[in-house]
């Protein structure tokens, strides 16, 4: 009887439990976790909303439609083509870059790279972190540089949101310098609270445009769980009914 409550409860926990991002290697920085839940659709909105307005103009997912996105985050195609159809002509277009790839490879010396799978290659904690991560560098031809991705070639474009951010550097032993910390030296539009969660909601969706069938399989799941729970109720009273003459 111990291991069928084992079981209830290892089956009952919430999907976020097993999602949420945990400490890892960033290069050289540590990650920072995150809580990715898949089940919050107000946060998926806000992820897809940001997405569209600030990632599209140069990365592409073209593995995604606008209308599929839509159906699964619960936008009608309607607010779809008001709030979110700034890169394609129908609701139905794949979500691709406005910038040609040949003219982003001229402006930042590499096309920037499709972000379907970015969630799935990188993990949800290096994309949180490394969305917080950039600071100032006047040697970067960006004028950006970030802790988690050295010498990146993107901007940051969200630096009115997060204000200006400058980077600590320590000797070590040998003589070289190791980050140490990152200080603001502009306050943004947005407290860093704020921000967090703004790059939560963001980390969320590209979570969710990895692998848009988990939202399915999560609703299945809990008529799975429900029909299990039932079933278990019966395993045991048949198994009571066949070992009762045995004691």
């Amino acid at each position: 009887m111990k291991k069928l409550l084992m079981l209830v409860v290892i089956l009952g926990l919430p999907a976020g439990v097993f999602a949420s991002g945990g400490h890892k290697s960033c290069g050289t920085v540590e990650c920072d976790p995150v809580d990715v839940d898949l089940s919050d659709r107000a946060s998926l909105q806000r992820g897809a909303r940001i997405f569209v307005n600030y990632c599209l103009s140069c990365h592409s997912a073209s593995y995604m439609r606008y209308n599929r996105m839509g159906r699964d985050l619960g936008i009608s195609d309607e607010l779809v083509k008001d709030n979110l159809l700034f890169a394609a002509d129908k609701v139905g277009d794949l979500m691709k870059a406005v910038m040609p790839r040949e003219d982003a490879r001229d402006w930042f010396g590499v096309a920037p790279p499709d972000l379907s799978l970015i969630a799935r290659s990188r993990k949800p904690a290096w994309v949180y972190t490394y969305m917080r991560s950039f600071y100032r560098d006047n040697k970067s031809p960006s004028g950006w540089n970030n802790t988690v991705f050295a010498h990146v070639a993107m901007p940051h474009v969200l630096y009115e949101w997060q204000g200006d951010q400058r980077a600590v550097f320590k000797k070590d032993a040998h003589g070289a310098e190791v980050f140490e910390r990152l200080e603001l030296e502009r306050v943004g539009t947005m407290d860093k609270k704020d921000y967090d969660r703004a790059m939560r909601d963001l980390t969320n969706f590209l979570v969710y445009l990895g692998e848009p069938a988990k939202l399915v399989r999560y609703e299945l799941g809990i008529y799975v769980l429900i029909f299990l729970a039932v079933f278990l109720v019966f395993a045991y009273l048949l198994k009571k009914e066949y070992w009762k003459d045995i004691h």
